[in-house]
This record gives C-alpha cells, sequence and structure tokens, in this order.
C-alpha cells in the first residue's frame, strides 16, 4: 500500500521538490518523512561476523526475506474536501511516497565500517537482472554515513528499476588514503558476487557520489580501465583534485566549509604537502611522502581510453568549484571518454543538489541510458 499525501495549493511546490530530494550526507536541505520505516534486518551471517553490540549483524548473503512495513494514512481532521460551500474547488497537490522495497544490512570486510545497504523489489522467478546502482555518502571523507537520508533516495530508485546498494567505507583521521578507495572498491566487489541474490546484474553497475564520495565515485571510474568496474559514474561536488581543495582552504576569502576541507585532506592524506615531519605542523608525516598520495588521489592521474563515462553536478555557488570537475573532464575526453559537466544556480552542495527540480531527472535518465541491455561496456 502506498502512502498517499494531500497538500494544499500553498505547498504545492514544496510536496513536487520533496519527492526528489534526500536530506543527508551534506545536505541542509529538509528531508520529507518517510511513509514508514525500514526495519533494520540482521541476518545471521558469517559466524565469525559479530555487529557493535557483539551479536551477529550482518555476513554474506543466504535466504532473504521480504522486509515488514506498516503504512497510514495522513490524519487531517475533517478528510480531504472536494470544494468550498461557495462551489469554489481549491486546487491539491499530491505526493505518492514509493513503496518500500526489501532491505537488508551486509559486512563486506571485518571492519566495523564495512557495512553495505542493500534495497531491491521481489521480482519473478523468469524476470530479467536489474542494472545496480551503488551509493557512496560525502562527509569530507571524515563523517558521514549510508543511510540517514540517503535513504529515501535509494528507495526512489528502486522505483525507476534498480538494484541500489549503499556503502560506508572507513573514514580519515583513523584511516589513511587509499583505505577508503580500498573500501568502495571492496563494497563493489561484494555486489558483483552476490548479484543474484538480489536479482541484479552484476555487468551494469554504475555508482553515484556526493562530494567526497563522488571523489571515490571517480577513482573507481578511472582505476586500471574503469569500465571493468563501473559502467558509469554519478558525481555530485565530487573534490577530485583533493590538492586543489587544498589550496582552495588557504585563501583569503575561504569559506568554513573550504578551510575545513583543506584540514579533511591533511587527515585524509596523513601529511601536509611541504611540511616536514617533526616541526610544529607537521607531526602527521613527511611533506615529500606526500605528493605521490596526493597524486594517487586525484583521478585525473588515472585516467586512460576505456574509463567510465561521467556526469559531474556543481552548483554556481559550491564550495567545490566546477573547477574540480572541469579539469578531469577535459582528460576524460581527450582521452575519448564520454563526459558531462552540468551546473545549476544557488549555493548548493552534493545532496543539496536535489533541491534543483531538474536533478533528479537528468540522474536517473543519464543512469538508464548507461545502464540499459546491450549498451557499450
Amino acid at each position: 500500500m502506498r502512502k498517499v499525501l494531500v497538500c494544499g495549493a500553498a505547498f504545492a511546490a514544496t510536496c513536487v521538490s520533496a519527492v526528489a530530494v534526500p536530506g543527508g550526507a551534506q545536505a541542509h536541505a529538509p528531508a520529507p518523512t518517510p511513509s514508514a520505516t525500514v526495519p533494520s534486518v540482521t541476518p545471521t551471517g558469517d559466524p565469525g561476523t559479530t555487529g557493535p553490540s557483539g551479536g551477529p549483524e550482518t555476513g554474506a548473503p543466504g535466504s532473504e526475506s521480504p522486509s515488514t512495513s506498516s503504512t497510514t494514512l495522513p490524519e487531517n481532521g475533517q478528510g480531504v474536501p472536494d470544494g468550498e460551500p461557495d462551489g469554489t474547488v481549491k486546487a491539491q497537490a499530491v505526493m505518492v511516497t514509493p513503496e518500500l522495497p526489501k532491505f537488508r544490512t551486509y559486512a563486506y570486510g571485518k571492519a566495523a565500517e564495512q557495512k553495505v545497504d542493500a534495497y531491491w523489489r521481489a521480482t519473478g522467478p523468469r524476470a530479467a537482472p536489474r542494472p545496480v546502482v551503488l551509493l557512496l555518502h560525502g562527509g569530507y571523507w571524515l563523517q558521514g554515513d549510508k543511510g540517514g537520508g540517503w535513504k529515501y533516495f535509494a528507495r526512489r530508485l528502486t522505483e525507476e528499476g534498480f538494484v541500489v546498494m549503499s556503502a560506508n567505507y572507513r573514514l580519515a583521521p583513523r584511516a589513511h588514503w587509499p583505505a577508503q578507495r580500498d573500501d568502495s572498491m571492496a563494497a563493489l566487489s561484494f555486489i558483483k558476487k552476490y548479484a543474484r541474490v538480489w536479482n541484479a546484474d552484476p555487468s551494469r553497475v554504475a555508482v553515484i557520489g556526493s562530494s567526497a564520495g563522488g571523489q571515490l565515485a571517480t577513482q573507481l571510474g578511472t582505476l586500471g580501465t574503469g569500465t571493468r568496474q563501473v559502467r558509469g559514474v554519478v558525481a555530485l561536488s565530487p573534490p577530485n583534485n583533493p590538492y586543489l581543495a587544498y589550496q582552495d582552504g588557504a585563501k583569503p576569502g575561504a569559506t568554513p566549509s573550504q578551510r575545513k576541507l583543506r584540514q579533511a585532506v591533511i587527515g585524509l592524506m596523513n601529511c601536509e604537502p611541504g611540511v616536514q615531519a617533526g616541526t610544529e605542523t607537521g607531526e602527521a608525516g613527511a611533506g615529500a611522502d606526500c605528493w605521490p598520495r596526493l597524486d594517487d588521489a586525484s583521478a585525473v592521474t588515472h585516467v586512460s581510453p576505456g574509463d567510465a563515462p561521467m556526469l559531474f553536478m556543481h552548483a554556481t555557488g559550491d564550495f567545490v568549484p566546477v573547477a574540480q570537475s572541469t579539469g578531469l573532464a577535459g582528460a576524460l575526453r581527450a582521452a575519448g571518454v564520454q563526459t558531462t559537466v552540468k551546473t545549476v544556480e544557488g549555493r548548493l552542495h552534493a545532496a543539496q543538489l536535489l533541491t534543483d527540480e531538474n536533478t533528479y531527472p537528468t540522474i536517473v535518465s543519464w543512469l538508464k541510458n548507461r545502464l540499459k541491455p546491450g549498451s557499450a561496456e
């Protein structure tokens, strides 16, 4: 059963835009209230895998069961009137929340953070496998979570015909580069290995990354021959060149977010470029050792023919400027890789871009084009 919310004319625009907006990652835009909560399913997994409480939490996919949920219609007092006594009919806007998909959390590694959430639709025994979208959250590589406000976005994508996987990864400064990329690759390998559990097609996988997750997504799309990992990359406000972010955070007019991103780069790399270890500001590591790490963390150094097509999206007032993507886009095009860079108006960042009415349709259309059966690998 689907939950139907009816809004007055004054709130029509709000209802329509709310459908497309996941609150979460770095987003500050309000998220819609889900029609029902999805209980955390904790299947019995590998005997050696335990959750934070010490009990079994997640493991290799086994027998699956549908998640349970309940939905209720909104309590609106006298109900929804057909019109006023004088015969005037009020305009109404209807928001239909997606029917809840099946949901389960799995461990793709031994670390507590190495978890992935799966969202998928039950299908018949002869149903064709569905394409997969892997979500990588943002948070300066320091924070963030696979769940949060991205749950609603994941549910919407299952309505579009995708199997959706949302992964956590080890965070800085406890884990240094390239641990975050290693985890993203491990999550991707896990998804492909067990794809049939969710009736997913392991040959048709795309990744969507938000902010820091966008940088990780572009790494999956360029490392080695990128299309061997994924068929496409969508990156929202990605700091594709961490050294550029480090530099922007030191400029006189840098915003608090840019200064925080600069410090996050230091924590991610466990070093500061140009600063020697043992000095007051260089305890993290030797400056000379920073350059190879920074180069490795910049996707442009991995670009080659056969990399995954990419869609980059920024806002005109984004604290991660579009220059972070135009340089990488130029290198990809020079290698013969299809690349698109789009900007929207406003001071938006990462998931906040979904408040623009064109963002969600653009992403879905692009994904369907890249992941349709028979499309080029």
